[in-house]
């Protein structure tokens, strides 16, 4: 199916493609009552929820707003793929969607959901749909500006540092002790039989440079055997990228640090393996000491931002 009209609406569009997943937002589209919408209400609930218990105020963090978001997101379910369903569907990657859901998440799409909203209930008034999708397109894409599959910020090192270079995150790994990789990032040029926008031949040029010009950034990873030492340094809220020494690639899986009041450190997340969005049992340092492959952390504080 080609890439919906922008005189489609929402709910259209959503029938549409049989994609109830996940809501797509376009320019131009018409408004909608959201009282029968349960992403809006979602949205609606939990930034009133932030609210009325006055994490979002002056002297509240970004995190805190975050991480009690992931909380409200609790059992939600797991969904792989959600970004680049509009392909499966005959979209166009030169002309990608902007795809926003509350109530199914990958690990990626609830980190930026959960800021989202944090930062979205923060503004005065009426926390619009519109308002909500904003603050997810300019984390996703590079420099803020949708522009196409390849301006997808599909590395999880590129969106901390782009992130960090617009104000929207500070990357705070260096200054825990995080050591420089500086292996050159190939994966998805690689692997290019895994991602179906890279059949179309300028889509892949267009990925195999991005992919070249990270060359000259080193990601800086907190080792997992230096995890214990620096965790009480760890804020609630700081976003995860789980490292990897899977050739190619930065990092398999993305999080929320999660502080509770037992002041243990733990991990919100969206994991395949448990199907819901939910908060580890085990430490954040247990559960990096259990994943294959794995190197350390990346890490990032979220910042308001202007």
């Amino acid at each position: 199916m080609p890439v919906p009209p922008a005189t489609l609406s929402r709910r259209e569009w959503v029938h549409a493609t049989l994609l109830s997943a996940a809501a797509w937002v376009l320019p131009g589209t018409r408004r909608w009552d959201w009282t029968h919408d349960p992403d809006q209400q979602r949205l609606q609930d939990w930034s009133g929820t932030l609210r009325g218990e006055h994490i979002t105020g002056d002297q509240g963090s970004l995190g805190a707003a975050a991480a009690r978001t992931g909380e409200l997101a609790s059992g939600s379910p797991y969904q792989a793929g959600t970004l680049d369903a509009y392909l499966r569907h005959g979209g166009n990657p030169r002309s990608e969607p902007l795809t926003l859901s509350l109530t199914r998440f990958d690990c990626v799409t609830l980190v930026e959901s959960c800021l989202a909203v944090g930062r979205a209930a923060r503004t005065p008034g009426h926390v619009s749909w519109d308002r909500f999708g904003r603050e997810v397109e300019r984390m996703r894409y590079r420099n803020g500006q949708r522009r196409g599959y390849s301006s997808r910020l599909h590395y999880f090192s590129e969106w901390i540092s782009d992130g960090q270079s617009r104000g929207l995150v500070s990357n705070i790994a260096r200054d825990l002790g995080g050591v420089a990789d500086d292996r050159p990032l190939r994966f998805m040029t690689t692997h290019r039989e895994s991602y179906p926008a890279l059949s179309d031949a300028r889509m892949y040029s267009e990925i195999a440079a991005m992919e070249r010009s990270l060359d000259q950034r080193p990601r800086f990873v907190v080792p997992t055997k230096c995890i214990p030492s620096v965790s009480d340094r760890i804020q609630t809220g700081d976003v995860l990228g789980f490292a990897t020494e899977i050739p190619g690639l930065d990092a398999t899986h993305t999080a929320l640090a999660h502080r509770a009041k037992d002041g243990v450190l733990r991990v919100l997340h969206a994991p395949l393996s448990g199907g819901v969005v939910q908060v580890t049992s085990s430490t954040l340092a247990e559960y990096v000491a259990a994943i294959r492959h794995a190197t350390g952390i990346l890490l990032a504080r979220p910042v308001y931002g202007s």
